[in-house]
């Protein structure tokens, strides 16, 4: 007999890697094995979850192999909008496979798949890169599919939001009931809605599904955002048990919490945080030491003392992984009574935190550490406006004096690790701010000026403080990693940034990747090139294993100062909690644990999953927004003119950069009527015939929305006339 556990999974692994085996079917592995009667059903359990953990694989006629001895990967399909995808594998190392779009399949994207490697490589195939075949999706992401409702001559379809679907959905009878009946209508044609597919067997035959929610009229406000919501499956609610759990919890803190804990409420400790923040979950306090050197205090909120492991709040902080950041909402990972609440460092209020302590001598290097569980009150909260103005004027009082303390460490430690090998990958944000309707009324340009420089560098100070604390206690927790990038995908970067005509040597030197960032710092090009940069390095994660990260040029690095908004950092405070080094104890009653490596795994994965769905719903609804935006002026009379830089030239226009908009658009050729233009490809540029008047990469125009496709996320431009120009001018810059 065989049963179904350890035991049983070894015995079919074992028997799938003898030289004889040839490929067998269930009841064939199962009489092979001396399994008879009820064990038989174990053993199919057991078959079905070695194959979704991509141990064993089916082939022909459901016949079992190991998947390197028929050529098969296991992995997550990510398809691109152009109808092809990459498969990341499973084991770790291994590099992306490539998915021609015809080799998909009914794969869609976010599907765990199983892939047959391609024997010989087509002339197509990407340079240096293994092709593969999808043959089975093992689970999909999702089942549902946000769209837009159509209708043809003979019956209803759905045109889905998302442009990796290339497929429209036919859908039954369009009268949508819900199962709470909370709501009952019927779906008219140009609605959005909310599509739940039936099995699709084939790539050849349209996918066909039933309408299951009706989200409203496309053009209605707020629908935009609740298909936002929906498409990347994201709650609008908490459960009602997280919801009274995080009731209990008393808006104000008991003194008898304060036991065991450092106090320094009175340290003159701030926050510095956005313009809108209504979470603060860090502060810091700056003091120059005797010795010519600083001492830093990072505190950050304590939300260990309030969630309990395992309890309804932990359960859904886990499950939603991290807080999502929508143009007109937040959807937090924590309750509001938690997030902006008894957690929240509010100014000149009690609170319980997780400091750390680090002394750096006068050249910036960090000397001694600590960690301690305390209580502070802060002194004030600064917003990054209100920093950058203090830190562009002499001081004139203590926050003056102590913000230029702060800067002096910061500005050390920031070039420093630019010395030490750090990639200068910061990017300008855009904000977009809308009204009570949810309608985009302007976009205002972030820049990483030096008060968000003295944060992020006393952050990442702190968190690899921690990381090298827990690395060195032997605490099991979750570290934040960037992989070394593959050297080709290095290579078809380098021969990008070669065309626009930069020396480049070999990028897999981290000085040569340095010095063509420095070069092309405030050229029309950079934003282009920085993203192009982006693509090809590998995407950061959560690891159980201390990996190491390579844009940060740091051995030890994980995510401890944003536990508010982020499970991994959770898990971190629990694990520093759990093992106080000599003479400070930092344990805490509610989370006295060590995780096993196993459990850390399977959170590292989970959220390093909801970290990407998360942050494409911040860019696809920001998008969204701006092209709204955009369509708003296009039905102005009198749209605004707004600067561009071109940044790129082809033979079919001009690729223009909104740098107040962070927008990339077309010119098309066809707009520029004063002449007729031809595309000279060496130099990148156009030239008029008759008037040799030429437009090259770097030229600045001044420019007005031309034309917007909300489906295809394009906007076209055309150059303002000169007297638009000059009245633009005087109206405004950008957006």
């Amino acid at each position: 007999m065989i049963a179904n556990g350890p035991r049983s999974r070894e015995q079919i692994l074992a028997l799938l890697s003898r030289k004889d085996y040839r490929p067998l079917d269930k009841i064939e592995i199962a009489r092979k094995l001396g399994v008879s009667g009820r064990a038989r059903v174990a053993l199919r359990r057991t078959l079905r979850d070695l194959e979704r953990a991509g141990e064993i694989a089916r082939i022909r006629k459901d016949r079992y192999v190991l998947p390197a001895e028929a050529d098969l990967v296991t992995g997550k399909l990510s398809v691109h909008p152009a109808g092809y995808g990459f498969l990341t594998l499973e084991k770790p190392g291994e590099p992306d496979i490539f998915i021609a779009a015809e080799n998909i399949g009914t794969a869609m994207h976010g599907d765990r798949v199983v892939a047959r490697i391609s024997p010989e490589a087509p002339a197509r195939r990407i340079k240096g890169r293994r092709e593969g075949r999808v043959i089975r999706i093992l689970e999909r992401l999702h089942d549902t599919m946000v769209g837009t409702l159509q209708r043809s001559r003979n019956f209803y379809y759905v045109v889905p939001d998302d442009p990796r679907f290339v497929h429209d959905i036919y859908v039954r009878p369009v009268t949508a009931v819900a199962e709470d009946r909370r709501w009952e209508t019927a779906a008219t044609v140009g609605d959005k809605v909310v599509v739940r597919l039936d099995a699709w067997e084939s790539r050849h035959v349209n996918p066909e599904g039933e309408i299951i929610e009706v989200l409203g009229p496309a053009s209605a406000p707020g629908v935009d955002m609740l298909s936002i919501l929906r498409k990347y499956h994201l709650p609008t609610e908490f459960p009602r048990d997280v919801s009274e759990q995080a009731e209990r919890i008393p808006e104000t803190i008991d003194a008898q919490r304060f036991a065991g804990r450092e106090d320094l409420r009175n340290q003159f400790i701030v926050t510095i945080d956005p313009d809108d923040a209504r979470d603060f979950d860090d502060a810091i306090h700056v003091g120059k030491l005797p010795n010519g050197g600083w001492q830093l205090g990072v505190h950050i909120a304590d939300v260990a003392a309030y969630v309990e492991r395992g309890g309804a709040l932990d359960r859904e902080a886990r499950r939603r992984g991290n807080s999502v950041y929508l143009p007109d909402r937040v959807i937090p990972m924590l309750p509001e009574r938690l997030s902006n609440g008894v957690c929240s460092l509010n100014p000149g209020v009690d609170r319980l935190t997780h400091s750390v302590f680090i002394q750096f001598d006068k050249r910036g290097m960090a000397k001694s550490a600590r960690f301690a569980r305390s209580v502070i009150r802060s002194a004030l909260r600064l917003t990054y406006k209100e920093a950058y103005a203090i830190l562009m004027s002499p001081p004139r009082d203590q926050l003056g004096e102590r913000l230029h303390i702060a800067w002096e460490l910061a500005a050390l430690l920031r070039r420093k690790r630019f010395e030490h090998g750090a990639l200068d990958l910061d990017f300008p944000e855009v904000k977009v701010w809308v009204d009570k309707q949810g309608e985009p009324t302007r976009l205002e340009r972030v820049e990483n000026d030096e008060s968000h420089q003295l944060i992020e560098e006393f952050m990442l100070a702190a968190n690899e403080a921690v990381a090298r604390e827990l690395k060195k206690r032997a605490i099991p927790t979750i570290y934040r990693v960037h992989e070394n990038p593959d050297p080709e995908k290095l290579a078809e970067y380098r021969e990008f940034a070669l065309s626009f005509g930069y020396k480049v040597g070999d990028l897999t030197h981290r000085a040569q990747l340095q010095r063509l960032l420095a070069e092309i710092r405030g050229k029309p090009e950079e934003q282009a090139l920085k993203v192009a940069l982006l693509k090809s390095l590998k995407r950061a994660r959560y690891d159980p294993q201390p990996l190491g990260h390579y844009g940060l040029a740091k051995t030890n690095y994980l995510h401890f100062t944003s536990p508010i908004r982020r499970y991994a950092d959770l898990v971190v405070h629990r694990a520093l909690g759990s093992d106080g080094p000599p003479g400070r104890p930092v344990r805490s009653p509610s989370a006295p644990y060590r995780a096993d490596m196993a459990e850390i795994g399977s959170i590292a994965q989970h959220i390093s999953t909801t970290e990407r769905n998360a942050a494409d719903a911040e860019i696809d609804a920001a998008q969204m927004k701006k092209l709204e935006f955009f369509q708003r002026q296009l039905a102005s009379r009198n749209p605004q003119i707004f600067s561009a830089t071109v940044v790129d030239v082809r033979n079919y226009g001009l690729m223009v950069e909104l740098p107040d908009a962070l927008l990339t658009g077309l010119v098309h050729v066809s707009s520029l009527t004063d002449d007729f233009y031809l595309f000279e490809p060496a130099r990148r540029q156009l030239i008029g015939r008759r008037s040799r008047k030429r437009f090259r990469v770097g030229h600045e125009l001044s420019v007005f929305v031309a034309r917007v496709d909300l489906f295809k996320r394009q906007v076209d431009f055309a150059i303002a006339p000169a007297t638009e120009k000059s009245k633009g001018s005087r109206r405004a810059k950008g957006p």
